[in-house]
């Protein structure tokens, strides 16, 4: 994220809001280089809400003997005592023009009220960090290779996805690697393969691929090294079913799929041995595994492997 001109941070205060740590993080770190940017020498404090009064506001953001230009970041919003609520109010109301306030409030209902009033006032800037859909992923990584000048194709970013699963902070930091080793260069799938293409095969989609191929013991084997590294068992349901959904529609249409090479020809090979009948009662083989993880099971590690065996049972079924 690229620093704001210090104009639209100091004498302001900028409100995050959000459940989101990684992007919450990014712009607390934003802010601080936008003041850093306005005076080197700018002092930087940071404390929690429920420490929070008028006298401590003061104190942190009271010019010091080396710089008048301050940042101050107070986490943990939702946590403001109700006592201070008012004073903090008055402050906002009119800030210090040398002072940069960051309010960085958690997410969920408690302490709403004051974000209520907060963001009515013409000094605050609010800045959302919301949880990404796993749709939104991919974008995310393609944002973050732009950011490094660096062009990333979706397919590739959906791989990264993939292989490093959805941490953003994971996301990023394999972003920086390959731009750093790739700058320049437009990054395809087999870039991204060649750094993380072993952490990927251990993951939900390598599942899928052995399951699909009806090889039941990779498959399993797969699984309970994914189970023992802590994937998230409806993860490796949604990608069970994101790659039927694929085989499906390739199999209704193997020549018009728009599909990259790489991903019709793990399809070519999956087809062979599925039938209309097999991968409809697959997918919903797929559907009742993932309620049952999602509450009906009390062992997800016994429905995940019920689930993989009934799909190769699947691949032979006509009806």
């Amino acid at each position: 994220m690229a620093a704001p001109d210090p104009s639209q941070v100091l004498g302001r205060v900028t409100l995050v809001t959000g459940p989101e740590e990684f992007m919450a993080e990014r712009t607390v770190q934003s802010v601080r280089a936008s003041v850093r940017q306005a005076d080197p020498e700018a002092e930087f404090s940071e404390t929690t809400a429920d420490l929070l009064t008028m006298a401590t506001l003061g104190e942190l953001a009271a010019p010091s003997l080396f710089s008048s230009t301050r940042c101050v970041v107070v986490r943990s919003f939702e946590d403001l005592p109700e006592e201070s609520v008012p004073g903090l109010l008055e402050y906002v109301g009119a800030p210090a023009e040398d002072v940069a306030l960051v309010l960085v409030h958690g997410g969920g209902s408690k302490g709403s009220g004051v974000l209520t009033k907060l963001r009515k006032l013409a000094s605050v800037t609010e800045v959302k960090s919301t949880s990404l859909t796993a749709r939104e992923f991919p974008g995310f990584v393609v944002s973050e290779l732009r950011a490094h000048q660096v062009r990333i194709d979706q397919d590739a970013a959906a791989y990264l996805v993939q292989a490093v699963g959805q941490d953003l902070r994971s996301l990023a930091a394999a972003a920086s690697q390959l731009a750093g080793d790739f700058g320049g260069q437009a990054i395809g799938i087999d870039m991204v393969k060649t750094y993380f293409g072993g952490r990927a095969d251990a993951k939900a989609y390598a599942i899928a691929d052995n399951a699909l191929l009806g090889r039941p013991g990779p498959a399993l084997e797969e699984l309970r090294w994914a189970l023992e590294t802590g994937a998230s068992p409806v993860m490796i349901t949604g990608a069970v079913a994101n790659s039927l959904r694929s085989l499906a529609s390739f199999k209704a249409s193997p020549r018009g799929t728009g599909m990259p090479d790489w991903k019709v020809r793990n399809l070519r090979s999956q087809a062979n041995g599925w039938h209309e009948g097999g991968l409809a009662r697959a997918i919903r083989v797929v559907a009742n595994a993932d309620a049952e993880i999602k509450g009906k099971a009390h062992d997800s590690a016994y429905a995940l492997e019920k689930m993989v065996l009934q799909i190769v049972e699947a691949r032979q079924a006509r009806a």
